[in-house]
């Protein structure tokens, strides 16, 4: 059995899972998100949770219930807590400011970078070098972050750039510690 397919996904207090066929529709305080899945994958809703099963042993079925399951569960999070990824600016010049909805960077290019977000995602601005992107999808939310990370990603021997608050830079030596 799947360690990840087989465990219920608890559904908390304020959040309403509606299953429909393969349709899966999550309603809760920070809003409402839907996907439909795989049709071989049989999701139910007992009470105060989720189950999902799978028909066979098979490799794609194996595959599909973990990813069921975890999408299923990102969705319920997502409603009830949100998702939320921050972003470092590091260097000297490197700076970020608010506008309107969105962003403008100016990371030592010849131009400003501006980023507009998509429907239901934030972006907000702390201090001039730190982003948070905040919103109840996942995978939107993810997805920004690495847009916004690929403007300037960090540099590998000087360590300026763009990364996650919680990214390792391992920073190389260069070609002067190599002739010592």
């Amino acid at each position: 059995m799947s360690r990840i397919g087989k465990q219920a996904i608890p559904v908390p207090q304020g959040v309403d899972v509606q299953v429909s066929g393969q349709a899966v529709t999550v309603k809760g305080p920070r809003g409402e998100l839907s996907q439909s899945f795989h049709a071989e994958m049989s999701i139910v809703r007992d009470n105060g949770s989720v189950v999902v099963d799978r028909p066979s042993d098979s490799g794609e079925h194996k595959a599909l219930h973990g990813l069921t399951r975890s999408l299923i569960n990102n969705m319920v999070v997502g409603v009830s807590e949100g998702y939320v990824k921050t972003l470092d600016l590091v260097g000297v010049g490197y700076r970020v400011a608010q506008s309107g909805s969105g962003i403008t960077l100016s990371v030592m290019l010849s131009h400003q970078v501006e980023i507009n977000p998509p429907d239901g995602i934030t972006l907000e601005v702390e201090g001039n070098n730190r982003i948070r992107v905040r919103g109840i999808d996942k995978q939107a939310v993810g997805q920004l972050a690495a847009e916004i990370r690929k403007v300037r990603p960090p540099n590998v021997y000087t360590g300026k750039g763009i990364r996650y608050s919680n990214e390792v830079v391992h920073l190389k030596a260069g070609k002067s510690a190599r002739r010592a």
